[in-house]
C-alpha cells in the first residue's frame, strides 16, 4: 500500500473521522519510520545503561544526543496516525482494543521484568518491599513500559475531545508540551511532554502523509531538506537550546517530520527491509528488550572481551532488537508462548462472542 493509496480515506481526518474499513494494508513506510523509532528507543536505553555501569562516555552518546529531540515525538505521532479510523468506534470496543489491550501487556511484561529484579528487593528489604514496587508501578510506569501505560491514557483522551476544535486541543497541548512539567511523577510528565504529538498525528494525518509522498516524488529535494534539519537539529543539540520551550516543540515537530520523509525515501528498498520488519514488529522489541540488553551488558563488561564504551553500546543495542524478534519468531514457530505477545480471548471485554476468537497480536 502506497502512502498515496493511504492517504485518502485520511484526507478527512481534520474534518470528521471515517469508520475504520474491513482490512488496513500496511503502509510500508510507516513500518519503516517505527523501526527507525524503536531501533533509537533501545539505543538510548543501552547506551545510557553501558555509560552509567562503566562510568564513562562513549562514541554512541552523540548519536543518543542527536535523536533525542525526536525520538519519542515520532513514536508518539505516528502512534496517533489512524486514530481517525478508530476514533468513533463505541466506547467498549474502543476501551477493548485501545486501553485493555495494553494493560494486558503491561501487566504480563511488568511481572516478567518484576521478576528479575523484585528477588534483591525482597532479599534486602523484605516481601513489603516488593509489594510496595508492584502497587507503585500500577500508578507510576515501571521501568522501560511507560510507553504502552500512557497510550492508553492518550487514547481515552483523544476519544474525550474527539469533538472539540482541533485547533483548540492541539494549542492547548503545545501549551502543556511547553510548560516545565517536573513533577517527579511520569504520567503527568509524560503526558504533558507527548500530548502534542499523539494529537498531531491524530488531526494531521493526511499532511503526514502528503509529505511522505512529496519525499518519495522529489528524492532530491527531500533529501536536501534531511540535509538542512539533521544541520538544526545538531546545532541545537549542542549549542544545549534544544530543550527550550518554543525549540523543543519545533525540534521535535521537524524531527518527527525528518523521520517520516526519510522513512518515505527508503521503504520498498532492500536496505530498508530489516527496519520495516523491526517496524512492523516493533511492541515485541519494546516489551522485550529489556533482558538481552542487560544481559549482554553484564557479560561484556565483566569480560572485557571489549574495551570500547562505544563499541559495546552498539553491541548491546542490536542484541537488544534482534534478540526479541528471535524470541518472537520462536513464539510464532512453536506456539509455544503466545501469550507473550498476542492477547488471549479471555483478556477481551469487547464482545461475548470473542471468547472463542483468536489471540490478538500486540501492535
Amino acid at each position: 500500500m502506497t502512502a498515496s493509496q493511504a492517504e485518502a480515506p485520511l484526507s478527512k481526518s481534520l474534518v470528521r473521522p471515517l469508520a475504520e474499513p474491513k482490512s488496513k494494508p500496511r503502509v510500508d513506510w510507516v513500518d519503516v519510520a517505527k523501526g527507525i523509532c524503536i531501533v533509537m528507543v533501545v539505543m538510548m536505553h543501552s547506551t545510557l545503561g553501558v555509560e552509567k555501569a562503566a562510568g564513562a562516555e562513549g562514541w554512541m552518546h552523540y548519536f543518543v544526543a542527536f535523536a533525542k529531540p525526536f525520538r519519542m515525538p515520532d513514536f508518539f505521532l505516528i502512534s496517533g496516525l489512524f486514530l481517525a479510523l478508530v476514533i468513533d468506534r463505541d466506547w467498549r470496543l474502543y476501551l477493548d482494543r485501545k486501553v485493555v489491550h495494553f494493560a494486558y501487556f503491561y501487566l504480563l511484561w511488568l511481572v516478567i521484568q518484576g521478576a528479575f529484579k523484585w528477588p534483591a528487593i525482597a532479599l534486602d528489604q523484605g516481601l513489603g518491599a516488593v509489594a510496595h514496587a508492584f502497587l507503585l508501578a500500577l500508578i507510576d510506569p515501571f521501568g522501560t513500559l511507560w510507553f504502552i501505560y500512557l497510550l492508553p491514557i492518550f487514547f481515552v483522551f483523544a476519544k474525550l475531545v474527539k469533538d472539540l476544535p482541533p485547533l483548540l486541543v492541539l494549542a492547548f497541548a503545545a501549551v502543556l508540551e511547553m510548560l516545565p512539567v517536573e513533577t517527579g511523577w511520569m504520567v503527568p510528565d509524560e503526558f504533558c511532554a507527548r500530548l502534542f504529538y499523539v494529537m498531531l498525528g491524530w488531526y494531521a494525518a493526511r499532511y503526514v502523509f502528503t509529505i511522505a509522498e512529496w519525499a518519495r516524488t522529489h528524492r532530491g529535494l527531500a533529501i536536501a531538506g534531511l540535509g538542512a534539519w539533521a544541520l538544526t537539529n545538531g546545532l541545537a543539540v549542542f549549542g544545549g537550546v534544544s530543550e527550550w520551550p518554543v525549540v523543543s516543540l519545533a525540534l521535535g515537530t521537524a524531527g518527527a517530520m525528518a523521520i517520516v520523509s526519510g522513512a518515505a525515501l527508503m521503504a520498498g528498498s532492500a536496505a530498508a527491509e530489516p527496519l520495516r520488519y523491526a517496524g512492523e514488529r516493533s511492541i515485541v522489541i519494546y516489551l522485550a528488550f529489556f533482558l538481552p540488553m542487560a544481559a549482554t551488558r553484564a557479560v561484556l563488561l565483566k569480560t572485557g572481551i571489549v574495551t570500547d564504551i562505544g563499541l559495546i553500546a552498539l553491541i548491546v543495542t542490536t542484541i537488544g532488537v534482534i534478540a526479541p524478534l528471535a524470541l518472537h519468531w520462536a513464539v510464532k514457530k512453536t506456539g509455544w508462548g503466545l501469550f507473550l505477545f498476542e492477547r488471549p480471548a479471555a483478556f477481551h471485554i469487547d464482545q461475548p462472542a470473542r471468547r472463542d476468537a483468536q489471540l490478538q497480536p500486540a501492535k
